[in-house]
């Protein structure tokens, strides 16, 4: 049996064939959601790296789907999923009472189906984690057990990793300690590019052909995990750059604990792994982005630091950035004005700031990739370009988003 990689699926266990289905997953799940490239990648560095990630965002920005759809690509996984509420009873996550075993005086758990028995699992709605449920949860998320109802031995529980979703923050002392256990934290909003928006209404409507849908086998997963990913080298540049790392923000005041540090080196070394890499590179730390920061106003001084040390040209590029919000700042200010004044704004100020910014962007990536650095960052920065821009086309010129497309 093959798939689109030309390899054998029973013969996946290969440390290398198993990276390349990954990022074929990484592709074929990003192709599927637009915009959502950098989360879809972090959400598979962490699961690799054997921790669980937190999705934070608004209602309706596919959260709850690109974790189904990723965890459904682990062929033999048991799946669990759940959405909490404060009234969510431990019996319900881990194992309800066996009535049949009850009625016969017997006090028993079934486990099938459960958080139990999951090897993967995601949990919507986090942080509306009920106080009853609020210890188990937590030996759950660090030591993989849980404590029977009836006392007894725990049980080890074969969790590789929960991808966790919420609309909020937690607001409580009972919630922040699960909030400390999630290693990666990654935020998500609204469809920013007005050609991308078109898409996704053209979607609603259309009959597409059967995406390509590649799988990876439990145990080749597993492997990885406790295998792959650990035996990954970390250079002495990484360790001294992680280390330079941490100064810097702490000289902002940003400081994370001792045990976030160490975990993070997991996932430098899943991050390697993913791109086939045996060792860790600087570039690698850009994951980090989604690791060091407690509240989302921490997080553009978490990734101005780390992409400023991993990357030259990340500083300019991220300089461009704020000239982009500045920008779409001002389109936000002229609403309601005449098509008059936004086209003598967009001709004045609006055309040339995002020509300029395009055009160093370009040159920016060029000697990235002649240089063999990580572009990630400066093609961020270009797809928010592109979205301002497309944005400029549309609310300010009046043009079709449907054909806006044709013109970034």
């Amino acid at each position: 049996m093959q798939d689109v990689l030309g390899t054998d699926v029973r013969g996946a266990g290969d440390a290398q064939t198993t990276a390349a289905r990954l990022r074929a997953i990484c592709d074929e799940v990003s192709d599927r959601f637009y915009e959502r490239a950098d989360v879809v990648r972090t959400l598979v560095v962490a699961l690799l790296a054997g921790q669980h990630s937190l999705v934070l965002g608004p209602p309706g920005t596919a959260k709850s789907e690109i974790a189904r759809e990723l965890t459904g690509r682990v062929e033999g996984a048991a799946y669990w999923e759940i959405l909490l509420s404060k009234f969510t009873a431990p019996t319900r996550m881990f194992g309800p009472v066996d009535v049949a075993a009850l009625a016969r005086g017997e006090y028993r758990q079934v486990y099938e189906g459960r958080a139990t028995t999951a090897h993967v699992a995601f949990i919507d709605e986090i942080f509306k984690c009920s106080t009853a449920a609020l210890n188990e949860t937590l030996g759950y998320l660090n030591e993989r057990i849980y404590h029977p109802e009836s006392g007894g031995e725990p049980i080890r529980c074969p969790l590789i990793g929960a991808i966790t979703a919420s609309n909020e923050l937690p607001t409580g002392e009972d919630t922040a300690a699960i909030y400390d256990r999630l290693l990666v934290r990654i935020e998500v909003g609204y469809l920013a590019d007005p050609s991308n928006f078109a898409a996704l209404v053209r979607s609603a409507v259309s009959r597409p052909a059967a995406p390509v849908r590649t799988t990876v086998e439990l145990a080749a997963l597993q492997e990885a995990v406790t295998g792959a990913v650990p035996a990954v080298d970390v250079p002495d540049a990484v360790v001294d750059a992680v280390c330079s790392l941490r100064a810097a923000l702490r000289r902002k005041e940003l400081v994370a604990s001792d045990r976030r540090w160490r975990q993070a080196v997991g996932l430098l070394q899943a991050s390697a792994y993913l791109d086939g890499r045996p060792a860790v590179a600087e570039t690698d730390l850009t994951v980090l982005t989604h690791v060091l920061w407690d509240s989302p106003a921490q997080r553009p001084t978490v990734e101005r630091e780390v992409l400023h040390l991993v990357n030259p040209d990340a500083k300019e590029a991220l300089d461009l950035a704020d000239a982009l919000v500045e920008l779409e700042a001002q389109l936000d200010a002229m609403a309601g004005q005449s098509r008059e004044a936004l086209s003598d704004w967009v001709i004045k100020k609006a055309h040339n700031k995002l020509a300029t910014a395009g055009k160093r962007l370009e040159q920016l990536r060029a000697e990235a990739a002649g240089a063999g650095r990580s572009t990630a960052a400066i093609d961020r920065v270009t797809g928010r370009q592109r979205a301002v821009r497309a944005r400029v086309l549309t609310e300010a010129l009046g043009m079709d988003a449907s054909m806006v497309q044709d013109r970034l």
